[in-house]
């Protein structure tokens, strides 16, 4: 065993015995306010008094508006570095995302059409 791999293994078993015993410590020398009523009460988003439990259960058009704005938001990935190098890709480059661009907005039109958006 060289001396390099004996002086970073012990490095790391140093520091990780002083983090385990950093988390001891802060668990016994620190603040123990259990009883403090202010800091266990609920606040959300301005709201200290929540209407309704926590088991709500969320419309699937959220969850779906969110994976529709992934999906169309990822489009700007692909189309940066596209247009980039849009003159070395040439003619086949430009055929290739207009093609991309097509299936989007295929898939676009088909959202549309099943009414996926609409908020009724």
């Amino acid at each position: 065993m060289s001396n390099e791999l004996l002086l970073s293994s012990s490095i790391f078993v140093v520091i990780g015995i002083i983090l385990v015993g950093v988390f001891f410590l802060t668990k016994y020398l620190g603040p123990n306010n259990k009883d403090d009523v202010a800091k266990n009460t609920v606040y959300e988003s301005g709201v200290t008094n929540p209407i309704g439990g926590t088991n709500l259960r969320f419309s699937v058009k959220f969850y779906l508006v969110a994976i529709l704005f992934v999906i169309f938001d990822v489009e700007i990935i692909f189309m940066f570095p596209w247009a980039v190098n849009l003159r070395e890709l040439g003619l086949l480059g430009l055929t290739e995302m207009f093609m991309f661009m097509g299936l989007l907005i295929a898939g676009l039109i088909y959202i549309y059409k099943k009414k996926a958006l609409s908020w009724d």
